[in-house]
């Protein structure tokens, strides 16, 4: 069963899939939301990695994220590409990414290990040394999640859509890149 899709009330804010992806892929934490105790909503900023298609986290083996998890397994991601606040136009120019799908621990060693390596050479590139020897310290005190990716949605600022809109010419697309219905799209079995 997929998430409800929620149609973007400001469509022409609205990015496209691979602009949304393509946030996932670059950017450098995001914020994951699941499920917490008591019902209530518990989200935590966490170092991720996007790698084959999935977001993988990494975490102690006990803990609030894991219990949650085990508890429902839907999770929200959140990450934020751009925050500009502007003070003299009482806005921010913002660009992010939601994604929404479903968390698991990873069992299999091999995907474990290449999640894990992964999620090292995102965030200290060009030391693979140093990297093999920290992967083999603590390869046992943590746990891989993988984020099994449903849907995505992305949105701009509409400032930034008008920028985009005139660098495009007369011909530029207003509307957006998600299209006239602006609905949301199903990413299930994309691998970007």
């Amino acid at each position: 069963m997929r998430p409800e899709t929620r149609a973007m009330r400001r469509r022409r804010q609205q990015l496209s899939d691979d602009e949304t992806l393509e946030i996932l892929r670059r950017g450098s934490y995001g914020t994951l939301a699941v499920i917490g105790d008591g019902g209530y909503p518990y989200a935590v900023p966490v170092n991720y990695v996007w790698h084959e298609g999935h977001i993988y986290l990494h975490c102690a083996t006990t803990g609030h994220k894991l219990d949650a998890i085990a508890a429902d397994d839907r999770v929200s991601f959140c990450v934020v590409d751009a925050d500009d606040v502007v003070p003299a136009e009482f806005t921010t120019y913002f660009r992010s990414a939601i994604a929404f799908g479903r968390a698991h621990v990873v069992e299999d060693p091999g995907e474990k290990l290449a999640s894990l390596q992964a999620l090292g050479r995102k965030y200290y590139p060009g030391h693979e040394d140093a990297l093999a020897a920290e992967v083999k310290a603590g390869h046992d005190r943590l746990v891989m999640v993988r984020v099994d990716v449903e849907r995505v949605t992305g949105k701009e600022a509409i400032e930034l859509v008008r920028k985009r809109a005139q660098g495009a010419g007369a011909d530029g697309d207003e509307q957006g890149a998600a299209g006239a219905d602006g609905a949301e799209r199903d990413t299930a079995g994309a691998d970007a």
